[in-house]
């Protein structure tokens, strides 16, 4: 198979007029400059880096709530929900989030999966027949991570997970936390975990900056989420300088699971370059999961999507990293390639 564009190669996004060309295995053989007349953008796809999409059957429910109010196991607005729903609402639910993803160009998501095992098995059961990789970040048992993919803690002011961490660690799963989402007040309890990432760090102060860059442990940051619960913004510039940041949407049940939407939010919310803010939405997230691709190069896996630079809403882009950022959305889509194994 070969694509011609604009290609978006590498680690800075090098724009390269030429040819991806992909083997029969589904990974990148080479990319080659040459002369051509396309107007499409090639660029990796997406790795959303933090959802909750069990909560699709409960899409803009409880607005105005806070918080706490929206999300606070046990008795949170979306718990209540969770349990009314049957499992088939449930599957069905998370299915429709996982092919509006795929069909945007996002080629896995790690998902903080509640239910236990059964939650595990339900994710696994929305996404059969799928080419999205949805990767369950269990929440509950270790019986559940072994099952799933990762453990995903709620925070460590809400339970002692040190059990569960040393789980993961002889799995070999990587484990993540929330942290300094509210207050600062769960940061040094979720680092001394020395957890594999944290999730939003909104709150982050001098000690907990000068840790993290001691650790260099990566965050998941989610603007959009963060702005609608009213908790405030991560200091995107200064955690950006201290280790390596990833893109998530977080809960369906407040945003879309649109990597486009958060990468322009993020750009006009903060002073990060494009480019960076684009690494984030797909090799940053990618690594997380230790997953082969979110990079075009020869020999990743080739998960790319491909966008119509004429479209109405691209032409006369003069710089197509800052479009794809800035500018782009799922109506730009012209075609998702994923060619790897799912």
């Amino acid at each position: 198979m070969e694509l011609t564009g604009t290609i978006l190669r590498g680690r800075e996004f090098e724009p390269v007029e030429g040819r991806v060309v992909i083997d029969d295995d589904g990974r990148i053989e080479a990319i080659e400059d040459a002369p051509m007349y396309s107007s499409d953008i090639i660029l990796p796809a997406f790795v959303n880096a933090h959802t909750h999409i069990g909560d699709s059957i409960a899409k803009e429910a409880g607005g105005g709530l806070s918080l706490e109010e929206l999300v606070a196991p046990p008795d949170g607005l979306k718990h209540r929900l969770l349990r009314a729903a049957s499992r088939e609402e449930l599957v069905a639910g998370m299915r429709r989030s996982l092919e509006y993803m795929e069909r945007s160009g996002t080629a896995a998501c790690l998902d903080f999966r509640e239910g236990d095992v059964d939650g595990v098995r339900m994710l696994r059961e929305a996404a059969e027949g799928l080419e999205v990789d949805a990767l369950a970040f269990a929440r509950g048992s270790a019986d559940a991570m072994r099952d799933g993919d990762g453990f995903g803690a709620s925070g460590a002011n809400d339970a002692d997970f040190g059990r569960e961490r040393r789980a993961t660690r002889e799995a070999g799963k990587p484990f993540g936390i929330h942290a300094g989402e509210v207050d600062e007040s769960d940061i040094n309890p979720a680092l001394d975990l020395d957890p594999d990432f944290l999730v939003h760090v909104v709150h982050p102060q001098p000690v907990h900056l000068e840790r993290i860059a001691d650790s260099e442990v990566p965050i998941v940051v989610c603007p959009r989420s963060n702005l609608v619960t009213g908790v405030g913004l991560s200091p995107y510039e200064e955690l950006a300088e201290r280790t390596t940041l990833a893109l998530g949407t977080d809960n369906v049940m407040l945003n879309s699971p649109s990597m486009f939407r958060e990468m322009a939010i993020l750009s006009k919310l903060s002073d990060l370059p494009a480019d960076e803010i684009l690494r984030m939405a797909t090799v940053n997230g990618a690594d997380l999961a230790d997953l082969e691709y979110g990079l075009l190069e020869p020999g990743r896996e080739a998960r790319l999507l491909v966008l119509d630079g004429d479209s109405d809403n691209l032409a006369g882009a003069r710089d197509p990293v800052r479009a794809v950022v800035r500018r782009a959305s799922v109506d730009d889509v012209r075609d998702v390639v994923f060619a790897g194994p799912a």
